[in-house]
């Protein structure tokens, strides 16, 4: 269940102010229907973080534990300095929404968004951490949900009460301290 709890929080706290909860505000302005943008955010998130966690768990398979400790250490050190960094939505991402109407512009900038994204990268990184990357996915998508469905229902109202870079510290800390316990061989009960 700790991977299923951990991979939700940090997920959720790394979403605010991430390029995909902005394009979820983006969305709900310019179309005004949040359950097809709700239903897109979900399966483009399922596939995506389903991808990501595959690729996790065949990791695990292929490197050797003494080597994908200080693997997972420094990516998880390196999301943490990601995660300081500000994320900017560009308009190419929600020019889709023309073609392939609401949840298909959703399902496709969503999907597309997270490729390389921090989430993703963080959905690999816990996946191979964790003996169970289902609940990794499970719990990196329930974050990304937890992020953006009131990014579609309350829009640019909430994202201007929320503090960013206190999100984004906590958010970082949380990262550092997955980087740091991995690199002093936490989890070592899994193998790693």
């Amino acid at each position: 269940m700790e991977a299923l709890f951990v991979s939700t929080g940090v997920v959720a706290l790394a979403e605010i102010g991430d390029k995909t909860q902005l394009l979820a505000f983006i969305l709900a302005a310019r179309f005004k229907k949040p359950w097809p943008i709700i239903a897109g955010i979900l399966c483009a998130t399922l596939v995506n973080h389903g991808l990501a966690g595959a690729l996790g768990a065949w990791i695990t398979t292929a490197v050797p534990p003494e080597i994908l400790r200080w693997i997972l250490g420094a990516s998880f050190l390196g999301m943490a300095v990601w995660t300081l960094i500000p994320d900017k939505i560009e308009e190419e991402e929600t020019q889709v929404a023309k073609r392939f109407g609401v949840f298909g512009a959703t399902l496709v900038t969503f999907f597309l968004a997270e490729i390389g994204d921090k989430t993703q990268i963080a959905t690999v990184a816990m996946a191979a951490h964790y003996a169970s990357p289902l609940l990794v996915v499970v719990g990196t998508t329930l974050g990304m949900l937890l992020a953006d469905v009131p990014a579609v229902f309350v829009g640019d109202k909430l994202a201007h009460r929320i503090p960013m870079k206190l999100v984004h510290s906590i958010a970082a800390a949380i990262f550092a301290l997955l980087g740091v316990a991995t690199l002093l061989g936490a989890g070592s009960g899994f193998g790693l």
